[in-house]
């Protein structure tokens, strides 16, 4: 059975800088809880096309996970577990500034997994930010056990992981010198 979860963040930050953020692999591993310990195992990088003529003016400089990028991840899947299991994963679209997705690998806790990350510019309360959509398509491993375990722990747990995620990525951000201003743009890089 497939399921899906989405889930949706306002960012006081250009898109530029936020999409950034995202596409950089390296950056995954402080957006997950610590009890998970995820490490990067590998990293097979393919470069994006080149940044659009804005990211130039705003001086943004960082690695980013083109189409085609593999990856393979570990982690514990419950706390204290000395256990790690591996996560295959694949970059198989990125559209700059817009989108990029993610699949799971032949290796993973699902049957299959699909997350796209996508950013938009909003303005709220006069401001211009960045609202950030996670929009997840995955299936269970174990057919009717994993659906059990689906309505028992997991479905709980990935709204937990991203309620994290959000969190940390606010404070993230918030140590970066590039915000937005008061409906005027994006203020200058330091």
């Amino acid at each position: 059975m497939r399921h899906h979860y989405r889930s949706s963040q306002w960012l006081p930050y250009p898109v530029e800088l936020v999409f950034a953020f995202f596409a950089n692999p390296q950056n995954l591993p402080p957006l997950m809880p610590r009890w998970q310990k995820v490490r990067i195992e590998e990293l097979r990088l393919t470069p994006p096309p080149p940044r659009p003529e804005q990211e130039e003016r705003l001086k943004l400089r960082s690695v980013a996970a083109g189409e085609g990028t593999e990856m393979v991840i570990s982690f514990r899947p419950v706390p204290f577990c000395p256990v790690r299991l591996p996560w295959d994963a694949r970059i198989t679209e990125f559209v700059w500034n817009e989108h990029f997705c993610d699949e799971q690998g032949r290796r993973g806790p699902f049957r299959s997994w699909k997350h796209c990350h996508w950013v938009e510019e909003e303005e709220r309360d006069g401001k211009t930010g960045t609202r950030v959509t996670d929009d997840l398509t995955f299936s269970m491993r174990m057919g009717v056990l994993g659906e059990i375990g689906y309505w028992i722990a997991a479905k709980e747990q990935i709204a937990s992981l991203f309620d994290y995620r959000q969190k940390t990525v606010a404070e993230i951000l918030a140590r970066f010198p590039l915000k937005t201003g008061d409906g005027q743009g994006p203020a200058t890089a330091r």
